[in-house]
């Protein structure tokens, strides 16, 4: 163990598994070791960053060696935009990884019986999956510090900034923004539009904004690819400059004349939500036709939709086949967004009837229905889930005989879980982004159901992130 400047760095340490939310582990002298860009089987030395009794925290200052287990990245930027962080692990080591991960929550935090955890479904589809990515325009690059020494410039332990950049926030940077030549996430023309208004923003003066400042004309861009064949692209402009604005939208029309929707939304805001601002359309209908299975669904600019549409498909039929429907069921679907998954387990139930805190997506919902011909078999109610669900409600609108939750990844709140137990649904089935919260969320459930079934599935193909569907039964 070696001192400088009061850090302290261990030396020659074998990293020996995965933790949670992809940090690896090592032990030395009995204490864990979380370290952040390794792999098992690396040795590395790592400067630590937290230092507690029993665990620690820190990233590699230098490899002394490579793990076999290692393979080469195929994007360049790859370990410096934060958008995939397991490139460098074969795909059946990462759905290796994810399993464990899974299976680790469920034992460690719900500490409840469970059944034998199904394998992880993977992604037949590993580059160009997503159907939603959104891009930042910025006035500060990253540059890589070994770019930086290539470059002759002056030394810094995490890179600098030059320029202008169109592409992802660096990791761990908020006001500094990797410039993307080609990312692999998204099919084209994502990559040929986002350099093509960079080249026209460039050549027409038109200025990047500034994040520090929060000044500046081109703020992001959303890019919205469905498997039907529409796609959308929302600008987001920092203020609005008619000749500007109307000047690089019609060269869009122009260079990509297959586009949909084309919008623009103004943002004078210090940040880049936009659930309170109206998009404003220059071209087209406004919105896109994405399809699940045989369902089709609308898409506007603000609407949430899983971003992985093949992947989507089969994480909704595992949830449908643990709903165990038969044609009768009053399904409740929780948090149910813009009614996906209600409306791809409807034509199996009975009666849908889905609750969401936001309203623009219960109007999405209702709209997806009537686009389906479901609207006879389906209802949406905008509010909070733990108001909404009284037993007048259910007195109303029928007693759930299942429940389907999709909360966001804090989990759902404590007064819902009670309220589940008080519903006692038959059966209830819970689709989770976030493992752990999902966990501690089952070992409430515990007072009145069991877990009978459990199926991780792989959205996010060279990230950390997994989804995970238990289905629990009332217990007899």
């Amino acid at each position: 163990m070696a001192r400088k400047k009061k850090d302290i760095v261990l030396e020659n340490i074998l990293i020996e598994d995965y933790a949670a939310e992809g940090k690896s582990l090592a032990k030395v002298d009995g204490k864990v070791i979380f370290v952040e860009q390794a792999v098992p089987g690396d040795v590395v030395d790592v400067r630590l960053i937290k230092n507690k009794k029993d665990w620690a925290e820190g990233f590699p200052i230098r490899y002394v060696s490579y793990s076999e287990e290692r393979v080469t990245p195929f994007c360049s930027h790859f370990g410096v935009c934060g958008g995939c962080q397991w490139q460098m692990l074969p795909y059946k080591k990462q759905l290796k990884y994810k399993q464990k991960q899974a299976a680790d929550n469920l034992e460690r935090i719900a500490k409840v019986q469970l059944p034998e955890i199904q394998p992880i479904i993977g992604a037949a589809t590993t580059q160009y999956y997503r159907n939603k990515i959104e891009y930042t325009f910025g006035t500060e690059a990253f540059v890589p510090k070994d770019e930086f020494v290539k470059l002759k410039a002056t030394d810094t332990p995490n890179g600098a900034t030059s320029d202008l950049a169109a592409g992802f926030h660096a990791r761990g940077f908020w006001s500094k923004v990797v410039d993307i030549q080609k990312c692999y996430l998204q099919k084209e023309p994502t990559n040929e539009l986002r350099l093509a208004i960079k080249d026209f923003a460039k050549e027409n003066d038109y200025s990047f904004y500034n994040l520090r400042s929060h000044q500046g004309f081109l703020r992001t861009l959303l890019v919205r690819l469905c498997e039907t064949g529409e796609w959308m692209a929302n600008i987001m402009l920092g203020h609005d400059d008619k000749v500007k604005r109307e000047a690089l939208l019609d060269f869009i029309l122009q260079r990509f004349p297959d586009i949909t929707s084309l919008l623009y939304t103004i943002n004078t805001k210090q940040n880049d939500s936009i659930y309170d601002l109206k998009p404003e359309i220059y071209y087209g209908k406004g919105y896109v036709i994405e399809k699940l299975d045989e369902f089709q669904f609308k898409i506007g600019p603000k609407s949430f939709f899983q971003t992985n549409t093949q992947q989507a498909t089969r994480l909704y039929q595992v949830t449908r086949d643990f709903a165990e429907l038969t044609g009768k069921e009053v399904l409740y679907d929780l948090y149910c967004g813009t009614g996906s998954i209600g409306i791809f387990c409807s034509k199996e139930a009975g009666l849908v009837i889905g609750v969401e805190l936001i309203e623009e997506a219960i109007e999405d919902a209702k709209q997806n229905a009537m686009l389906n011909g479901l609207q006879n078999k389906t209802q949406f109610y905008a509010g909070d889930v733990i108001d909404i669900c009284t037993e007048k409600f259910f007195t109303q609108h029928g007693h759930p005989d299942v429940i389907i939750t999709d909360p966001p990844r804090a989990g759902m709140h404590g007064v819902l879980i009670e309220k589940i137990n008080e519903i006692a649904a038959p059966v209830v089935v819970y689709v989770s982004c976030n493992p752990a919260t999902q966990a501690r969320d089952l070992a409430l459930l515990n007072k009145k159901y069991e877990v009978t079934k459990v199926q991780p599935v792989d959205m996010f193909p060279h990230t950390l992130h997994i989804e995970n569907v238990v289905q629990l039964k009332l217990r007899k």
